[in-house]
């Protein structure tokens, strides 16, 4: 499925939620893009997952903040490869560096430079281990097999949701 569809898409499945998050967090290896940055080099040019661009750029289209947390021990690898992919600026905070505190040390640097507050978030991880972590935080958080995908995306907005918070009037509308 070709960018444009999978965004026209993601919008389509945006409508159906009156309350979306104010941040939506993505993890990068096997998240955003299939493989680990340190097995990579800088030299290369990546690539996303199939689904992966149409999402963001809907996100981004629909004025849902964006962020990154992720665990590489190659913060100069990941950042050249977002950048080389054309999405830097779809992101307000950036979050690299590896940590044994199965992210929770990411989004608390994320919670300070956004002031958003976990429950207003959505997480996308491939990682279990992370997904339970973030989740004890109050971050609504999906775990994802192949890569972020408008399976997932849909998931990740239905329980958003129905989060006990989710009358929030922090949320984005």
């Amino acid at each position: 499925m070709g960018d444009d569809k999978v965004m026209k898409e993601a919008m389509e499945v945006m409508t159906l939620f009156q309350v979306l998050p104010r941040l939506v967090v993505f993890d990068l290896d096997y998240t955003l893009w299939p493989f680990y940055c340190e097995c990579r080099s800088k030299r290369e040019m990546p690539c996303l997952y199939p689904d992966a661009k149409g999402i963001l750029c809907a996100l981004k289209d629909k004025g849902v903040d964006m962020a990154i947390a992720s665990r590489s021990p190659s913060r100069d690898i990941a950042e050249t490869f977002i950048h080389k992919l054309g999405i830097s600026p779809m992101f307000v905070a950036r979050e690299i560096f590896s940590s044994w505190s199965h992210k929770t040390e990411h989004f608390k640097k994320i919670q300070e430079k956004t002031c958003v507050p976990y429950e207003s978030m959505l997480f996308f991880d491939d990682e279990n281990r992370n997904i339970e972590s973030v989740s004890k935080m109050g971050v609504t958080s999906i775990l994802v097999n192949n890569g972020v995908t408008l399976g997932a995306f849909r998931q990740g907005l239905t329980q958003f949701s129905q989060a006990p918070s989710s009358s929030n009037k922090d949320r984005k509308r």
